[in-house]
């Protein structure tokens, strides 16, 4: 069964830092791209980081730039995103996801479910 699995999702004070890892089981991540999505109550999902399969290139939005870093280890199947400083505006459902090639900007093959980031005081 294919699957996404992402954690260390939680709540953190402003300018604190969380790591995520989305973890693949039943495919390998060679060959795809990893995405990491964020959707906030009301607001349309976006794509704030992207990691390709062959030469580690990334992406990174513009609204998160300096500030977030992704990475992969491809035997341990698990794709990471290092958040710090985060902000206020940074709250949301985060997700991770597979896409068709191993360039980043294909269509997504898989999802993970989420998870949650919260920053508060």
């Amino acid at each position: 069964q294919v699957q996404l699995v992402e954690s260390g999702g939680g709540l953190v004070q402003p300018g604190g830092s969380l790591r995520l890892s989305c973890a693949a089981s039943g495919f390998t991540l060679d060959g795809h791209a990893i995405g990491w999505f964020r959707q906030a109550p009301g607001k349309e999902r976006e794509e704030v980081s992207c990691i390709s399969s062959g030469d580690g290139s990334t992406y990174y939005a513009d609204s998160v730039k300096g500030r977030l870093t992704i990475s992969r280890d491809n035997a341990k199947r698990t794709v990471y995103l290092q958040m710090s400083s985060l902000k206020p505006e940074d709250p949301a459902v985060y997700y991770c996801a597979a896409e068709n090639t191993g360039w980043c900007g294909g269509e997504v093959d898989y999802w993970g479910q989420g998870t949650q980031v919260t920053v508060s005081s």
